[in-house]
């Protein structure tokens, strides 16, 4: 192999990783997401568990964000503005990637 392939596998392979750590990321983001707006809507212990894998879910409806946030501000209705939940989605991101940098 040459040095030219090395730093092209090397490329390909912190890709793959980071492209997993989003995802992973925004995974426990959107379960976190859940769990707070569980607790808004006054839902306790496995109720906010599956409200949580719900929103966890909805974002597979599409790429991107949005898919969340409808979730969100439609369940969430008058209780939260546009604002906060974007807020609170982006606060949450950045706690999911830290614990998720905390585990290895």
């Amino acid at each position: 192999m040459t040095t030219f392939d090395d730093r092209e596998h090397a490329f390909e392979a912190k890709f793959a990783h980071d492209a997993e750590m989003q995802f992973k990321a925004e995974a426990r983001r959107n379960k976190l997401l859940g769990l707070w707006a569980a607790e808004l809507l006054g839902k306790t212990g496995d109720d906010a568990n599956a409200y949580a894998q719900d929103v966890i879910k909805a974002d597979f409806a599409e790429a991107g964000d949005e898919d969340v946030y409808r979730k969100l501000a439609g369940d969430l209705g008058e209780a939260c503005d546009e604002a906060t939940i974007r807020a609170k989605m982006k606060e949450l991101l950045a706690v999911a990637k830290d614990q998720l940098l905390n585990e290895h």
